[in-house]
Protein backbone atom coordinates (compact mmCIF):
# COMPACT_ATOMS: atom_id res chain seq x y z
CA UNK A 1 0.00 0.00 0.00
CA UNK A 2 2.87 2.33 1.13
CA UNK A 3 4.53 1.80 -2.50
CA UNK A 4 1.36 2.41 -4.22
CA UNK A 5 0.65 5.78 -2.66
CA UNK A 6 4.35 6.54 -2.72
CA UNK A 7 3.74 5.97 -6.45
CA UNK A 8 1.00 8.42 -7.11
CA UNK A 9 2.00 11.07 -10.10
CA UNK A 10 -0.06 14.25 -8.69
CA UNK A 11 -0.11 15.43 -12.25
CA UNK A 12 -2.76 13.22 -12.81
CA UNK A 13 -4.99 14.69 -10.30
CA UNK A 14 -5.93 18.20 -10.29
CA UNK A 15 -9.64 18.90 -9.19
CA UNK A 16 -11.26 18.63 -5.25
CA UNK A 17 -13.36 15.10 -7.23
CA UNK A 18 -10.06 13.54 -8.60
CA UNK A 19 -8.89 13.63 -4.90
CA UNK A 20 -12.64 12.55 -3.55
CA UNK A 21 -12.74 9.88 -6.09
CA UNK A 22 -8.65 8.76 -5.50
CA UNK A 23 -9.24 8.59 -1.77
CA UNK A 24 -12.06 6.81 -1.70
CA UNK A 25 -10.35 4.11 -4.13
CA UNK A 26 -7.35 3.95 -1.77
CA UNK A 27 -9.61 3.59 1.41
CA UNK A 28 -11.65 0.64 -0.13
CA UNK A 29 -7.99 -1.26 -1.15
CA UNK A 30 -6.72 -0.04 2.36
CA UNK A 31 -9.93 -1.50 4.09
CA UNK A 32 -10.58 0.53 6.31
CA UNK A 33 -13.22 0.37 9.02
CA UNK A 34 -16.14 3.11 8.92
CA UNK A 35 -17.49 3.27 12.08
CA UNK A 36 -16.53 6.63 13.63
CA UNK A 37 -19.21 8.79 12.40
CA UNK A 38 -18.87 8.74 8.26
CA UNK A 39 -20.66 5.12 6.91
CA UNK A 40 -18.72 4.88 3.26
CA UNK A 41 -15.05 5.28 1.48
CA UNK A 42 -17.00 7.96 -0.34
CA UNK A 43 -18.41 10.11 2.64
CA UNK A 44 -15.15 10.33 4.71
CA UNK A 45 -12.90 10.76 1.72
CA UNK A 46 -14.96 13.94 1.14
CA UNK A 47 -14.59 14.68 4.23
CA UNK A 48 -11.15 14.64 4.96
CA UNK A 49 -10.30 16.21 1.24
CA UNK A 50 -12.82 19.22 2.16
CA UNK A 51 -11.29 19.91 5.48
CA UNK A 52 -7.65 19.53 4.26
CA UNK A 53 -8.89 22.66 2.53
CA UNK A 54 -10.56 23.93 5.47
CA UNK A 55 -13.61 24.05 3.95
CA UNK A 56 -16.87 23.71 5.27
CA UNK A 57 -18.55 19.90 5.23
CA UNK A 58 -21.69 21.55 3.75
CA UNK A 59 -19.60 22.88 0.58
CA UNK A 60 -21.89 22.81 -2.48
CA UNK A 61 -20.48 20.14 -4.96
CA UNK A 62 -20.54 22.84 -7.62
CA UNK A 63 -16.95 23.82 -6.52
CA UNK A 64 -15.69 20.09 -6.67
CA UNK A 65 -14.11 20.80 -9.89
CA UNK A 66 -11.87 23.14 -8.47
CA UNK A 67 -8.47 22.63 -9.43
CA UNK A 68 -6.17 22.70 -6.54
CA UNK A 69 -2.93 24.27 -6.33
CA UNK A 70 0.36 21.88 -5.38
CA UNK A 71 0.32 23.30 -1.60
CA UNK A 72 -3.19 22.02 -1.19
CA UNK A 73 -2.56 18.62 -3.43
CA UNK A 74 0.21 18.08 -0.91
CA UNK A 75 -1.77 18.97 2.19
CA UNK A 76 -4.89 16.62 1.11
CA UNK A 77 -2.75 14.09 0.10
CA UNK A 78 -0.20 14.03 2.84
CA UNK A 79 -3.89 13.60 4.93
CA UNK A 80 -5.31 10.81 2.88
CA UNK A 81 -2.31 9.03 3.57
CA UNK A 82 -2.00 9.43 7.05
CA UNK A 83 -5.77 7.72 7.17
CA UNK A 84 -4.66 4.89 5.06
CA UNK A 85 -1.02 4.39 6.47
CA UNK A 86 -2.18 4.81 10.32
CA UNK A 87 -6.05 3.68 10.37
CA UNK A 88 -6.62 6.71 12.73
CA UNK A 89 -10.02 8.04 12.87
CA UNK A 90 -10.58 11.09 10.83
CA UNK A 91 -11.70 12.75 14.20
CA UNK A 92 -8.38 12.93 15.55
CA UNK A 93 -6.70 13.79 12.38
CA UNK A 94 -8.47 16.93 12.29
CA UNK A 95 -9.07 17.35 16.09
CA UNK A 96 -13.34 17.75 15.73
CA UNK A 97 -16.39 15.42 15.37
CA UNK A 98 -20.05 16.09 15.72
CA UNK A 99 -22.81 15.09 18.05
CA UNK A 100 -26.51 16.22 17.72
CA UNK A 101 -25.31 18.74 14.66
CA UNK A 102 -22.92 20.63 17.17
CA UNK A 103 -19.59 20.83 16.47
CA UNK A 104 -17.08 19.47 19.16
CA UNK A 105 -12.92 19.32 20.12
CA UNK A 106 -11.82 15.97 19.77
CA UNK A 107 -8.76 14.28 20.33
CA UNK A 108 -7.44 10.93 21.45
CA UNK A 109 -8.05 11.43 25.24
CA UNK A 110 -12.02 10.35 24.88
CA UNK A 111 -14.09 8.43 22.24
CA UNK A 112 -15.12 10.07 18.94
CA UNK A 113 -18.71 11.24 19.04
CA UNK A 114 -20.92 8.57 16.70
CA UNK A 115 -23.61 7.69 19.81
CA UNK A 116 -27.25 7.22 18.32
CA UNK A 117 -28.46 8.85 21.66
CA UNK A 118 -28.20 12.39 19.78
CA UNK A 119 -31.10 11.32 18.59
CA UNK A 120 -33.09 10.64 21.74
CA UNK A 121 -31.65 13.96 22.74
CA UNK A 122 -32.79 16.52 19.68
CA UNK A 123 -36.47 15.16 20.87
CA UNK A 124 -36.02 16.13 23.83
CA UNK A 125 -36.53 12.73 25.34
CA UNK A 126 -39.79 12.05 24.30
CA UNK A 127 -42.34 10.75 24.77
CA UNK A 128 -40.19 9.52 28.45
CA UNK A 129 -40.34 13.20 30.00
CA UNK A 130 -41.88 16.70 30.05
CA UNK A 131 -39.16 18.71 28.69
CA UNK A 132 -40.25 21.83 30.43
CA UNK A 133 -40.12 19.70 34.06
CA UNK A 134 -36.48 19.16 33.14
CA UNK A 135 -33.52 21.01 35.16
CA UNK A 136 -30.95 18.79 36.28
CA UNK A 137 -29.08 16.50 33.94
CA UNK A 138 -26.05 14.40 34.63
CA UNK A 139 -24.10 12.73 31.54
CA UNK A 140 -22.54 9.80 33.43
CA UNK A 141 -18.61 8.63 31.83
CA UNK A 142 -18.86 11.68 29.57
CA UNK A 143 -15.84 11.63 27.97
CA UNK A 144 -15.55 15.04 25.57
CA UNK A 145 -19.04 16.18 27.35
CA UNK A 146 -20.58 15.43 23.69
CA UNK A 147 -24.20 14.75 25.34
CA UNK A 148 -24.33 16.60 28.11
CA UNK A 149 -23.51 19.70 26.41
CA UNK A 150 -25.84 18.49 23.80
CA UNK A 151 -28.34 18.65 26.56
CA UNK A 152 -27.63 21.94 27.58
CA UNK A 153 -28.96 23.25 24.22
CA UNK A 154 -31.75 21.03 24.49
CA UNK A 155 -32.94 22.07 27.69
CA UNK A 156 -32.11 25.54 27.83
CA UNK A 157 -33.46 25.83 31.48
CA UNK A 158 -31.34 22.85 32.71
CA UNK A 159 -28.02 22.46 35.02
CA UNK A 160 -25.99 19.94 33.60
CA UNK A 161 -22.95 17.38 35.46
CA UNK A 162 -20.51 15.95 32.82
CA UNK A 163 -18.67 13.00 35.30
CA UNK A 164 -16.02 10.62 34.23
CA UNK A 165 -13.58 8.93 35.80
CA UNK A 166 -10.63 9.96 33.46
CA UNK A 167 -9.25 13.48 34.04
CA UNK A 168 -7.69 13.32 30.62
CA UNK A 169 -11.23 13.11 29.33
CA UNK A 170 -12.40 15.82 31.53
CA UNK A 171 -9.59 18.09 30.61
CA UNK A 172 -10.95 17.51 26.74
CA UNK A 173 -14.91 18.26 28.47
CA UNK A 174 -14.04 21.38 29.74
CA UNK A 175 -12.32 22.54 26.41
CA UNK A 176 -15.72 22.14 24.93
CA UNK A 177 -17.40 23.74 27.70
CA UNK A 178 -15.46 26.59 26.87
CA UNK A 179 -15.97 25.64 23.44
CA UNK A 180 -19.92 26.29 23.68
CA UNK A 181 -19.43 28.92 26.68
CA UNK A 182 -21.39 26.61 28.62
CA UNK A 183 -19.94 27.45 31.88
CA UNK A 184 -22.84 28.73 33.74
CA UNK A 185 -25.20 25.59 33.13
CA UNK A 186 -22.29 22.82 32.63
CA UNK A 187 -20.04 21.94 35.39
CA UNK A 188 -17.32 18.74 34.44
CA UNK A 189 -16.60 16.16 37.68
CA UNK A 190 -14.37 13.38 38.23
CA UNK A 191 -16.39 10.89 39.31
CA UNK A 192 -15.62 6.98 39.40
CA UNK A 193 -19.29 6.24 38.48
CA UNK A 194 -21.24 7.97 41.35
CA UNK A 195 -19.25 8.11 44.10
CA UNK A 196 -18.08 11.90 43.84
CA UNK A 197 -21.92 13.09 43.06
CA UNK A 198 -23.74 11.74 47.02
CA UNK A 199 -26.66 13.98 47.70
CA UNK A 200 -27.43 15.32 43.87
CA UNK A 201 -30.21 13.95 41.88
CA UNK A 202 -31.12 14.28 38.62
CA UNK A 203 -34.47 14.35 36.00
CA UNK A 204 -32.35 13.16 33.10
CA UNK A 205 -28.77 10.16 34.06
CA UNK A 206 -27.79 10.07 30.30
CA UNK A 207 -24.84 7.44 29.81
CA UNK A 208 -22.79 6.13 27.24
CA UNK A 209 -20.62 3.89 29.33
CA UNK A 210 -17.62 1.25 27.91
CA UNK A 211 -19.59 -1.59 27.33
CA UNK A 212 -17.20 -3.63 24.78
CA UNK A 213 -16.46 -7.38 26.01
CA UNK A 214 -13.51 -9.10 26.04
CA UNK A 215 -14.02 -11.27 22.82
CA UNK A 216 -14.86 -8.16 21.02
CA UNK A 217 -12.20 -5.98 22.08
CA UNK A 218 -9.87 -8.21 20.85
CA UNK A 219 -11.68 -8.32 17.04
CA UNK A 220 -12.09 -4.15 17.45
CA UNK A 221 -10.30 -3.01 14.18
CA UNK A 222 -7.40 -0.95 14.07
CA UNK A 223 -8.86 2.36 14.10
CA UNK A 224 -10.49 1.59 17.57
CA UNK A 225 -7.24 1.08 19.44
CA UNK A 226 -6.46 4.63 18.81
CA UNK A 227 -9.31 5.26 21.21
CA UNK A 228 -8.36 4.70 24.93
CA UNK A 229 -9.57 1.70 26.28
CA UNK A 230 -11.01 2.87 29.10
CA UNK A 231 -13.75 4.37 27.18
CA UNK A 232 -14.30 0.86 25.53
CA UNK A 233 -13.43 -2.35 27.50
CA UNK A 234 -15.83 -3.31 30.43
CA UNK A 235 -15.19 -6.50 31.71
CA UNK A 236 -16.10 -9.86 30.11
CA UNK A 237 -19.42 -9.16 29.06
CA UNK A 238 -18.89 -5.76 28.41
CA UNK A 239 -21.44 -5.31 31.40
CA UNK A 240 -19.06 -4.23 34.65
CA UNK A 241 -20.14 -0.17 34.62
CA UNK A 242 -23.74 -0.91 33.50
CA UNK A 243 -24.29 -3.49 36.46
CA UNK A 244 -22.99 -0.35 39.39
CA UNK A 245 -25.30 2.04 37.15
CA UNK A 246 -28.50 0.16 37.25
CA UNK A 247 -28.15 -0.87 40.95
CA UNK A 248 -27.37 2.45 42.05
CA UNK A 249 -28.85 5.12 39.96
CA UNK A 250 -32.73 5.36 41.36
CA UNK A 251 -30.67 7.10 44.20
CA UNK A 252 -29.31 9.68 41.87
CA UNK A 253 -32.66 10.01 40.32
CA UNK A 254 -36.05 12.01 40.98
CA UNK A 255 -39.31 10.59 41.51
CA UNK A 256 -39.98 10.95 37.85
CA UNK A 257 -36.21 10.95 36.61
CA UNK A 258 -35.20 8.56 33.68
CA UNK A 259 -31.86 6.58 33.14
CA UNK A 260 -31.09 6.35 29.30
CA UNK A 261 -27.53 4.10 28.81
CA UNK A 262 -26.43 2.91 25.55
CA UNK A 263 -24.82 -0.86 25.49
CA UNK A 264 -24.57 -1.52 22.20
CA UNK A 265 -23.80 -5.13 21.45
CA UNK A 266 -24.00 -5.90 25.36
CA UNK A 267 -27.61 -5.77 25.21
CA UNK A 268 -28.46 -9.93 24.99
CA UNK A 269 -26.18 -10.26 27.46
CA UNK A 270 -27.73 -7.38 29.57
CA UNK A 271 -31.36 -9.24 29.12
CA UNK A 272 -30.12 -12.83 29.81
CA UNK A 273 -28.31 -11.11 33.02
CA UNK A 274 -31.72 -9.39 33.97
CA UNK A 275 -34.52 -11.29 32.63
CA UNK A 276 -37.33 -9.64 34.70
CA UNK A 277 -36.00 -5.67 33.91
CA UNK A 278 -38.73 -3.66 31.74
CA UNK A 279 -35.91 -2.24 29.25
CA UNK A 280 -37.50 -0.12 26.71
CA UNK A 281 -35.62 -0.39 23.98
CA UNK A 282 -35.37 2.79 21.61
CA UNK A 283 -36.34 2.68 17.82
CA UNK A 284 -34.37 5.19 16.06
CA UNK A 285 -35.54 6.65 13.02
CA UNK A 286 -31.47 7.64 11.61
CA UNK A 287 -30.28 3.77 12.27
CA UNK A 288 -28.56 2.41 16.18
CA UNK A 289 -29.43 0.59 18.64
CA UNK A 290 -28.62 -0.97 22.30
CA UNK A 291 -29.69 2.12 24.21
CA UNK A 292 -32.37 1.50 27.09
CA UNK A 293 -34.73 3.60 29.15
CA UNK A 294 -35.45 2.41 32.66
CA UNK A 295 -37.63 4.93 34.87
CA UNK A 296 -36.63 5.26 38.67
CA UNK A 297 -39.68 2.79 40.07
CA UNK A 298 -38.32 0.02 37.76
CA UNK A 299 -34.75 0.37 38.99
CA UNK A 300 -35.95 0.64 42.53
CA UNK A 301 -37.65 -3.36 41.65
CA UNK A 302 -34.06 -4.11 40.67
Amino acid sequence: MLAELESTNLSELSSITDYIRWGASRFVDAELSYSHGLSSPLDEATYIVLRSLNLPVDTPNVYWASVLTSIEKDTVLKTLKKRILDKVPAAYIFKEGWFAGLQFYIDERVLVPRSPIAELVENQFSPWVDADDIYNVLDLCTGSGCIGIACAYAFPQADIDLSDVSPEALEVANINIDKHDAHQRVTAIESNIFNKLQGKVYDIIVSNPPYVDAEDMIDLPQEFHSEPELGLSSGADGLDLTRVILQQAHQYLTDNGILVVEVGNSQYALMELFPEMPFQWVDFERGGDGVFVLTKQQLESL
